[in-house]
């Protein structure tokens, strides 16, 4: 978080500060400057910018205000993304408790999402749900893609990071354990109780995270932690190879004459495959 301005800034996929081709929609997640920039100039003129545009503006990387009211300290949603996606879904945010609060703030940015094409509004693809089949059926039906491989011809799905979504699916949140409750457990200091605001894994403070409810070893909790993630990379990998080879194999297809008509149904396939497989390539757990 403390170095999200300068990492946008620096790294080369903005395309240098001078000639980037990005929107200004690329600076809604990186600083508290964002909601005042918003709401002096319109959430829709906001992302209707080049990101070079905005680059005096945004300056103060993630901090307090993202997630608190500095009146009251509350938690608060400062992003409209998030509020839009919720009333789309039926609910408004002033109906959710402070539990699920503890995780809607990360829930801002730590999330799958994508830019209109006619005027980069950010939207949260959770219409239909928030698994990986459910965003699935969402971009088909709107018959959305975020590029054309250039081997296959498919329509592709890049996914970002769907930890809100992977989490909303998991028995974390069925049993109603918050985000801050696993990267930022309360701790005690001077008699005052509070949330650690060193954002980490859970692994770095088990006692205080996940022993509140495990009550496993530490040792036996890493162990379990490293075997489970390990089996994830492990079948990823599998993927990517098949993947690999259906891009190829797909090539050949047209290559050989195949029709329009023909391929429609394997582009389909191989786009619903990486899809799947990026969505948990691309979630921050793993």
């Amino acid at each position: 978080h403390a170095y999200a301005v300068r990492d946008v800034r620096q790294t080369l996929r903005t395309g240098g500060v001078e000639n980037s081709p990005l929107p200004s929609t690329c600076w809604t997640c990186k600083s508290p400057d964002v909601p005042r920039v918003m709401k002096r100039d319109g959430i829709e003129s906001f992302y209707n910018r080049k990101w070079i545009d905005l680059g005096e503006e945004i300056i103060n990387p993630i901090g307090c205000q993202d997630c608190h009211d500095p009146k009251t300290m509350n938690l608060t949603i400062t992003r409209p993304g998030l509020i839009e996606a919720m009333e789309r879904r039926g609910k408004k945010i002033n109906e959710f408790s402070h539990q699920e609060m503890r995780s809607l703030v990360c829930a801002q940015c730590h999330v799958e999402y994508y830019f209109k094409k006619e005027n980069k509004y950010l939207v949260f693809p959770w219409d239909k749900g928030f698994s990986a089949d459910s965003m699935e059926a969402y971009y088909d039906n709107i018959e959305f893609y975020d590029w054309t491989h250039k081997l296959s011809r498919t329509p592709m799905l890049k996914a970002q990071h769907p930890d809100y979504e992977l989490y909303q699916t998991g028995i974390h949140a069925a049993r109603n354990v918050s985000c801050a409750d696993c990267h930022m457990p309360y701790k005690i200091e001077g008699g005052v109780k509070f949330t650690d605001h060193q954002i980490s894994s859970p692994l770095r403070n088990i006692e205080n995270s996940c022993q509140n409810c495990h009550r496993e070893s530490e040792a036996q909790l890493i162990k379990d932690v490293v075997a489970r993630q390990d089996r994830v990379i492990e079948i990823r990998r599998i993927a990517e190879k098949a993947l690999a080879a259906a891009h190829i194999e797909a090539k050949a297809a047209w290559d050989a004459g195949a029709t329009e008509e023909d391929m429609k149904p394997v582009l389909k396939l191989i786009r619903h495959a990486q899809w799947r497989w990026d969505w948990v390539a691309a979630a921050n757990a793993v």
